[in-house]
């Protein structure tokens, strides 16, 4: 991906901006988005809808709006004390976030002024810091994109999506680049003197010489370029792909490559690798064993089980030495211990992979659900803790409801919770005597969570309703805020 057109060369520091400006703005990207039948656009255009809609609620009076903006935009958008209400930010962040996962220039730009605008408003917004590090990771800034990471950091004491792993990637990746630059400019001395042209020229230049057979002059001048491109800062992609570009004309012209060219892709492939996946300090994961599906199975077979839900009910249940005598006690993603109402044992841990809550809290088995396989297998790697579990769910138990019990969407519509997936788990494979569910009112009470995941929102891709017909349907008895289905 290439950096946009009009972002010149963003950082770390956002540009002060207007919220009417920024909201205007969000009003015409609404035009632009009618009838697009990108999936991505169209989950945008959802989150600018209820981002104007919260708008157009907010005053009497609409301020003047451009043409073919198509929504009403109320001055002051509920702002409180000169800044923004808290709805509108979480609105103004959705947004953001739609529009990054877009990935296209237009978008980018969206959130660039997003990203600006909240920070403008809140400087210390956790979501807004890391929303502009994805940015400038995005656009191929990622020393900059380290250093809105580093504050996002500075300003919380958890680290429930990964951000420090992610920042580790990025550093070890640009240490490596810089060493890799370092072993090509020694080993091409003459490059320095190309290294101050315009880069696309001594590329160019050097292709050609390239072409012609004049392979010493081509070296000369392509590290050369790439020298230049390094001072420049071109968009970290740009730059990636021509030392590919490079690496590949050097392997191809040496039978025996030398010791500086295999140190040179060496260095490459690690950047690479860093900049996807991040580094990975114990491969092993403290000597994670992986379950299967079977596995998993012989491992709770014959004992009393009960999930604990992270509802506000159970913070205040007064259950907690009768959950501790359950053989196995099953708790969901960010959970929150109180001994006197939660219990104290958690042997399963259950958690979407996209949050990193709780990941280092010690546990049996923990099980990390995710519909993309991908995403789930990058969580995996770099939000494990090492030596925090003694088991992990292998892909077999990725997607449960999905992978195993082959529900489609027509069966099941809206993504399951983690819950969800967890319960229709133990239930199919019905291999336990006692199977409890304590604290399951589908957060009509609320959520008890740990802090930091309180501000997560409840949110609506889940059909709460289907899944509790489903445990109903299904209850062999309903004490209390204890629902048995064994």
């Amino acid at each position: 991906m290439s950096e946009p057109a009009g972002f010149g060369a963003p950082t770390a520091q956002p540009k002060p901006t207007e919220l009417d400006d920024c909201l205007r703005a969000c009003a015409v990207h609404s035009g632009k988005l009618v009838g697009s039948l990108d999936t991505r656009r169209t989950a945008l255009a959802e989150a600018l809808r209820q981002l104007l809609a919260l708008v157009a609620a907010g005053e009497d009076q609409p301020s003047p709006a451009p043409s073919g903006a198509g929504s009403l935009l109320r001055r002051g958008a509920k702002v409180v004390g000169g800044g923004m209400s808290n709805k509108m930010l979480d609105a103004l962040l959705a947004v953001g976030n739609k529009a990054l996962d877009c990935g296209y220039d237009d978008e980018l730009n969206l959130t660039l002024l997003i990203s600006d605008t909240v920070l403008t408003q809140r400087k210390n917004s956790r979501a807004g810091w890391r929303l502009r590090g994805r940015l400038l990771e995005a656009i191929g800034r990622p020393a900059a994109a380290a250093d809105a990471f580093e504050r996002y950091l500075e300003l919380t004491t958890e680290d429930g999506y990964g951000v420090r792993a992610r920042l580790a990637g990025i550093k070890a990746a640009n240490t490596a680049r810089a060493e890799l630059l370092t072993v090509l400019a020694g080993a091409v001395p003459d490059s320095a003197r190309f290294a101050g042209g315009p880069a696309t020229d001594m590329w160019a230049e050097g292709l050609a010489a390239h072409a012609l057979g004049d392979w010493t002059g081509a070296q000369a001048r392509l590290v050369g370029a790439l020298l230049a491109m390094d001072s420049a800062e071109v968009p970290e992609q740009e730059i990636q792909e021509a030392i590919g570009q490079y690496l590949d004309l050097s392997t191809e012209l040496h039978t025996r490559p030398t010791p500086e060219l295999i140190q040179a892709i060496a260095l490459y492939a690690a950047a690479r690798r860093n900049r996807m996946r991040g580094p990975v300090p114990d491969p092993m994961f403290g000597g994670v064993q992986w379950l299967s599906l079977g596995e998993f199975r012989n491992r709770i077979a014959g004992k009393s089980i009960c999930l604990i839900a992270n509802s506000g009910k159970v913070g205040e249940s007064s259950m907690g030495s009768q959950i501790d005598d359950y053989d196995l006690v099953v708790r969901f993603n960010s959970y929150r211990i109180d001994p006197a109402h939660t219990g104290k044992r958690t042997d399963i841990h259950v958690t979407i992979h996209k949050h990193a809550f709780n990941w280092d809290k010690p546990v049996d088995i923990r099980l990390v659900f995710g519909g993309n396989s991908p995403d789930w297998k990058y969580s995996v790697r770099n939000k494990l803790v090492p030596g925090a579990q003694t088991y992990v769910g292998d892909e077999s138990l990725r997607w449960p409801v999905r992978n195993i019990g082959a529900l489609t969407t027509e069966q099941f519509a809206a993504i399951p919770t983690s819950g969800f997936n967890m319960l229709w788990l133990l239930d199919y494979l019905d291999v336990s005597p006692t199977l409890d569910l304590i604290g399951f009112d589908f957060y009509e009470s609320g959520a008890y969570r740990i802090p930091e995941a309180m501000k997560l929102a409840i949110t609506n891709v889940h059909e709460y309703g289907s899944e509790k017909a489903w445990v109903m349907e299904r209850a062999q008895s309903v004490s209390g805020m204890r629902i048995s289905l064994r």
